[in-house]
C-alpha cells in the first residue's frame, strides 16, 4: 500500500469546442430541464395563440390546472424508487458491443433528476399562473371564482415556493436538515391542499352533477390519485429491522442487515427516527450469503451520533434503489476512484466481478480505520487495488493515478466515489480529455 511511482504527464485538455457537451452548464442533468422548459413554453405559447385559453370570455382555468398537476406528476413520479430502477435497467440492457458514445450516454441515466427539477419549476410556474389567472377572473371575468378556492390556492403556492427556494443548492447543503424535513411535510402539506382544490373545483365546476362523476372525467384527478399512491407506496414498506455493528475505528462503523438481500449497485436509506432524519448508503451484498453491510463513516452529527451510540434496530422503508455505480456494466472495463468511505459504493462491485476492475482507494490508515478485515476482502478481490494511504503517503494526485489507470488497464470509463468537489474535479477533468467518466450529482 506505497505510494507507486507514476511515469506519465496528465495531457492538455481537448480544445473547448470539442468539450462543450462535457460542460457542467451542459450536462444532462441541465439539458432535460431544458427540455422540460422548453416543452412547457411551447405549451403556453400555443394556449396564447391557438387555445384562447385566456379570451373576454374567460380563462380555461381547467386546462392550467392540468398543466400544474402533469408537470407535478413528472416531477414526483421520477423520483419513485420502482421507476428509478426501471430507468437504470433499461439503460443498461445494452450490450457492450454498441458504440461507446452510445453508451456513455446511456450511463448518464443517473441524470433523470433534471426531469424532476424541471418539472418542479414548471409547476410552480404554472401555478403563479393559475392563480392570478382565478384572481382576474374573481374580480373582472365572467364567472366568479369562490374565495374558498383563491385562498387555498394562494396558500399552496406559498407552499410550492418554500419547498422550491429550499431545494436551492446553496440552501440545500447548507441546510441539508431543514431542506429535508420542508420537502417531506411542506409536501405532505401541498399534497392534502392539492386534493382540497381538485375537490373544491370539482364541485364548483358542476353543482347539479354528482361529485364522484365529475372526478371520474377529470384528468387531474386521475394524475393526482396516482401521485398520491406514488408517495404512500415508501411508507406502506415502513419496517424497524435488526442490526450488527463491528466499529473498527471510532471513525466509521460496519453495519450488517439481514432483512433482505439486494442487488450490487443499490442503496438503501435508513432512520432512527422516520419521520425527522433519513440516510442512503450503498448496499455492500457479498455473493453467495444472505444480507448486506453497509459502511458508515463520520461526517456530521447524525453519522458521529450513530457511530458513538450504536443502535440495535433502525427503520427502513421502500426498496432498494439502483445508484451511479449500477452502470458499470454498460463497459468492458472501468477504473474506479475512491475516497474514504467511498470503498461502501465500490465494494459490491469488485465482489460480484462482472465487469474488469481497477480500484484506487485513497484513505487514511486504511486497517486502523476500517479494519484489517475489510481491507483483506478488498485485495482478495483484486490483488491489484491501489489503496493509498493519506497517512503515510499524503493526498495523491488522483487526476493522474485515474488517467495512468485508464492507460495502462484499458477501461473505457471513470467511477468516481468520492465528496462533493473532488467527484466533480475528476469527471470534469478525465471528461475534458475525451474519457467517459461519472460521479454521483448531488440533486437530492
Amino acid at each position: 500500500m506505497s505510494a507507486p511511482q507514476v511515469n506519465i504527464v496528465l495531457p492538455a485538455r481537448r480544445p473547448l469546442w470539442q468539450r462543450l457537451g462535457t460542460l457542467p452548464m451542459f450536462s444532462h442533468y441541465n439539458r432535460l430541464v431544458v427540455l422540460v422548459l422548453a416543452c412547457n413554453m411551447a405549451v403556453l405559447v400555443y394556449g396564447i395563440k391557438v387555445g384562447q385559453w385566456w379570451s373576454t370570455a374567460g380563462v380555461n382555468l381547467p386546462m392550467l390546472s392540468a398543466l400544474v398537476v402533469a408537470n407535478l406528476s413528472l416531477a414526483i413520479l421520477i423520483r419513485q424508487q420502482y421507476l428509478i430502477n426501471l430507468l437504470f435497467w433499461l439503460a443498461t440492457r445494452a450490450p457492450t458491443t454498441w458504440p461507446l458514445a452510445v453508451r456513455r450516454s446511456l450511463a448518464k441515466v443517473y441524470h433523470f433528476g433534471g426531469l424532476h427539477s424541471g418539472g418542479a419549476m414548471a409547476a410552480i410556474a404554472w401555478f403563479a399562473l393559475l392563480f392570478g389567472s382565478m384572481i382576474w377572473q374573481r374580480l373582472e371575468g365572467p364567472g366568479g371564482v369562490s374565495l374558498t378556492l383563491i385562498w387555498l390556492s394562494g396558500g399552496l403556492l406559498g407552499l410550492l415556493l418554500l419547498v422550491a427556494v429550499m431545494a436551492m443548492p446553496t440552501l440545500r447543503g447548507r441546510f441539508h436538515n431543514a431542506f429535508e424535513r420542508t420537502h417531506r411535510f411542506a409536501g405532505w402539506a401541498a399534497l392534502a391542499m392539492f386534493w382540497a382544490m381538485t375537490l373544491v373545483s370539482a364541485r364548483e365546476q358542476d353543482r347539479a352533477a354528482a361529485l364522484i362523476d365529475v372526478l371520474a372525467q377529470s384528468a387531474s384527478f386521475w394524475m393526482l390519485l396516482l401521485v398520491t399512491m406514488s408517495i404512500a407506496l415508501p411508507w406502506l414498506r415502513l419496517r424497524k429491522v435488526p442490526v450488527s455493528l463491528v466499529r473498527p475505528s471510532s471513525h466509521a462503523v460496519i453495519v450488517r442487515l439481514e432483512h433482505h438481500t439486494p442487488f450490487a449497485g443499490s442503496a438503501t436509506a435508513i432512520s432512527r427516527n422516520p419521520l425527522w432524519e433519513w440516510h442512503s448508503f450503498a448496499n455492500i451484498p457479498t455473493p453467495g450469503k444472505e444480507g448486506f453491510r453497509l459502511i458508515i463513516s463520520r461526517a456530521g452529527d447524525w453519522t458521529g451520533a450513530f457511530i458513538e451510540q450504536a443502535p440495535t434496530h433502525v427503520w427502513v422503508k421502500g426498496i432498494t434503489t439502483a445508484g451511479v455505480a449500477h452502470i458499470e456494466t454498460l463497459f468492458k472495463s472501468v477504473v474506479y476512484i475512491a475516497t474514504g468511505s467511498g470503498i461502501g459504493p465500490v465494494l459490491p462491485h469488485l465482489l460480484a466481478r462482472q465487469v474488469p476492475i481497477r480500484l484506487i482507494w485513497s484513505t487514511r490508515s486504511p486497517r486502523a480505520t476500517y479494519g484489517d478485515s475489510l481491507v483483506d476482502e478488498i485485495l482478495e478481490a483484486q490483488p491489484d487495488a491501489l489503496i493509498w494511504d493519506t497517512d503515510v503517503s499524503g493526498k495523491p494526485d488522483l487526476l493522474t493515478l485515474a488517467y495512468a489507470a485508464v492507460q495502462s488497464f484499458g477501461a473505457e470509463a471513470v467511477i468516481c466515489i468520492s465528496n462533493q468537489r473532488l467527484t466533480e474535479r475528476v469527471v470534469e477533468e478525465m471528461e475534458a480529455r475525451g474519457i467517459p467518466a461519472y460521479g454521483a450529482i448531488w440533486d437530492s
